[in-house]
């Protein structure tokens, strides 16, 4: 049984991978920075799967020390103990370089990259006193293949894959596996972006989910430590 985190887990992949991870017969808290909607995906959560007390939500922007240590302790409090997180919250700001500003930078950095780096660090030790875990880092192919208006995100989603393989290298002899996940395009409200018919050839969130739980049934001699996931048939330049 999974007791996990899943940061940015009211919508979009993070949502889809809570709800595999409850199906799964594991817990799970979310995070995220509205309340209403922590609340509101919390019940669906809890509704859909039958068990509404196997999973919790937790207000925390991950770009606060603060309180991703509190929203970790809550966690541990709750489930008893923590083996897996899923660093899942991220943002997009596409800007061409000169037109960025100061505050859209680090807005984008702060989340995506050190968010990462306080919700990891947040969890180490109690995953170390479970005796392992599994800790996933949602990156995205933007960081192996960057875009003109992409710099700050294509830049901080490189920076989560080397923060990965660096962390992988560094905790995998306490039983915590690291692995970051690499998706293409994914058809989810990212940036505010409605989904509409036109995006039916992108992934679906679940189908992240999937790869992310494909990894939890591997055995503990395996670490599939790089995950690339990608639309079979991109769409059509024609």
């Amino acid at each position: 049984m999974r007791r996990a985190i899943a940061t940015g887990g009211t919508r979009g992949i993070g949502r889809s991978i809570a709800r595999a991870i409850l199906a799964s017969g594991g817990r799970v808290m979310i995070t995220g920075v509205d309340t209403g909607r922590i609340e509101q995906a919390v019940r669906v959560l809890g509704e859909d799967s039958g068990r509404p007390d196997d999973v919790a939500g937790a207000l925390a922007d991950v770009r606060d020390p603060v309180a991703v240590d509190r929203a970790v302790q809550e966690a541990v409090s709750r489930f008893g103990a923590i083996d897996t997180l899923v660093n899942n919250a991220g943002i997009g700001v596409f800007s061409e370089v000169a037109a960025m500003t100061d505050a859209d930078w680090h807005r984008v950095m702060n989340t995506n990259l050190t968010g990462a780096f306080y919700c990891t660090r947040a969890v180490i030790p109690a995953m170390r006193r479970a005796g392992g875990g599994w800790i996933v880092n949602i990156a995205s192919l933007a960081g192996r293949n960057p875009f003109a208006g992409g710099a700050a995100y294509c830049a901080s989603k490189a920076a989560v894959i080397a923060f990965s393989e660096a962390l992988m290298q560094e905790v995998r002899y306490d039983g915590i596996r690291v692995t970051v996940v690499m998706p293409g395009s994914v058809a989810t409200e990212f940036s505010g972006r409605m989904v509409t018919p036109e995006d039916a050839w992108k992934l679906s969130p679940d189908d992240v989910a999937e790869a992310v739980m494909d990894l939890f049934r591997h055995p503990g001699r395996s670490l599939p430590s790089r995950i690339e996931i990608r639309p079979a048939q991109p769409k059509s330049r024609s």
